[in-house]
């Protein structure tokens, strides 16, 4: 274990152990850490003779280049796509996430975001969706959600392939049980307690017996992370690999 890290790559490291298994690792716009994450997972399974793919919206790399929305979603509906990432304004306790805005009286609410685009529908076809939101507070994480732009569940009735497997915050790691419509708690980050996560999260959730802390990334991880991953992220997110590891673009 390495105390010699920041809090980007604990996170990354944390996603890329929950992508495990995963053929097809899609991502969107705004995800630096998702996207760092996906490539990780992706290093360490070619490593041991695998053959993930990682999709990346945005980056010139043609390994990794989709052409937007358009194919990300066609692939989707196909089935050939395993994990992706989506976040929230708002995020409540049966995994329902507000891309929209709040208050009541929609269309007319007080505050206004970027629009849902296609997140109920890779909510509802990608089998491993991991919500991420760097902000854990009561304004984020909330009882219920002002506006649904995508359910986190759906009656027994309606065919729904994929749907939420956790949920990862600046705070901790939640995982989500589909069955039961509900978070439960699955490690919390080093520096943080169960009773700051109480505090700051407006939903309730299951807590086990024993509150594990998230694994810290070791040196082999944090290697491979600045030697390997950087350079490509520099890609199609330059500020974030300037910031967290102070690498530019793979020429």
């Amino acid at each position: 274990m390495s105390a010699d890290y920041v809090l980007e790559e604990l996170l990354i490291a944390a996603i890329a152990g929950l992508l495990e298994g995963c053929g097809h690792i899609a991502v969107g716009v705004s995800s630096p850490i998702p996207g760092s994450a996906a490539l990780l997972r992706r290093h360490r399974d070619r490593e041991a003779g695998g053959r993930t793919r990682v999709s990346i919206i945005g980056t010139t790399i043609p390994e990794f280049r989709t052409d937007g929305g358009v194919d990300l979603f066609d692939s989707a509906g196909q089935g050939r796509v395993d994990a992706f990432f989506l976040s929230g304004g708002q995020i409540d306790g049966r995994a329902n996430i507000n891309l929209v805005g709040v208050g009541d009286g929609y269309p007319q609410q007080k505050v206004r975001w970027s629009g849902s685009f296609g997140s109920a529908y890779l909510y509802f076809m990608v089998p491993k969706v991991i919500l991420f939101r760097l902000e854990h507070s009561r304004r984020t994480m909330v009882e219920s959600v002002d506006f649904i732009s995508a359910p986190g569940v759906s009656p027994p009735n309606v065919h729904r392939p994929g749907g939420p497997y956790a949920l990862v915050t600046d705070l901790c790691l939640f995982r989500f049980d589909r069955e039961r419509a509900r978070f439960a708690l699955a490690s919390v980050h080093p520096g943080h307690t169960l009773e700051e996560v109480r505090d700051n999260t407006g939903f309730d959730f299951d807590v086990p017996e024993a509150v594990t802390e998230t694994a810290a990334p070791d040196g082999q991880t944090l290697s491979i992370l600045r030697e390997t991953v950087a350079p490509v992220i520099a890609d199609p997110y330059p500020k974030f690999a300037r910031r967290v590891w102070g690498v530019s673009a793979a020429a």
